[in-house]
C-alpha cells in the first residue's frame, strides 16, 4: 500500500489542479484541499480559498447552464463527469478549465468528498473558437464568389 507521504508528494507534483471538496447540506460543497498546480491555476492560495464553496471560481458567470448541469446531476447521483467550464483567476482573467470530477464515500463516516482534477484548456478552447470563426467566413466568402460566378454567367448569356 501507499504511503501518505509517497501520496502527497506525487499530488504536489502533478502539472493539473488537484482539489478536494466536501458536501455539506443540499448545495454546498466546501473545498478543503488545493494543490500547488491549482494555486498557480488560479493565483489564489489555499488560505485564500479554503472551506468556502468551490463555485467562486466562475465569478458569478453562470451562462454555462449545460455544463454546471451536468456537474450538479452528476454530484447528485455520486457519479463522475468530465466538463469545460469558463472559470477567473484572481486577477479576473478568464480562462476555460477542463473539470473532472468524481464523487469519493468515506465508508467509515458516509461522508461524502469531491475530487477534481483542473486542467488549463484556454489554449485549445481559443484555437477551436478561431477556427469556428474562419469556417464562417469561408463560407461565407464561398457564397459571395458563387453570388458573383451567377451575375457573371448572366451577363455573358446577357450579351
Amino acid at each position: 500500500m501507499i504511503n501518505a507521504q509517497l501520496l502527497q508528494m506525487v499530488i504536489n507534483a502533478s502539472n493539473d489542479g488537484i482539489v478536494i471538496a466536501e458536501k455539506e447540506g443540499e448545495q454546498d460543497n466546501i473545498l478543503i484541499y488545493v494543490n500547488p498546480a491549482f494555486e498557480r491555476l488560479t493565483g489564489y492560495t489555499s488560505e485564500e480559498i479554503l472551506y468556502q464553496d468551490c463555485r467562486f471560481l466562475q465569478a458569478g458567470d453562470r451562462d454555462q447552464k449545460e455544463a454546471l448541469t451536468a456537474i450538479r446531476e452528476s454530484l447528485t447521483r455520486g457519479g463522475s463527469c468530465r466538463e469545460i467550464l469558463r472559470n477567473y483567476r484572481k486577477d479576473g482573467t478568464p480562462f476555460w478549465n477542463e473539470l473532472s470530477l468524481s464523487t469519493v464515500k468515506n465508508p467509515s463516516d458516509g461522508q461524502t468528498y469531491f475530487v477534481g482534477v483542473q486542467k488549463d484548456v484556454t489554449v485549445q478552447v481559443k484555437a477551436q473558437q478561431r477556427v469556428a470563426q474562419l469556417e464562417a467566413q469561408l463560407a461565407e466568402m464561398q457564397a459571395e464568389l458563387a453570388a458573383l460566378k451567377a451575375t457573371n454567367g448572366e451577363n455573358k448569356t446577357a450579351n
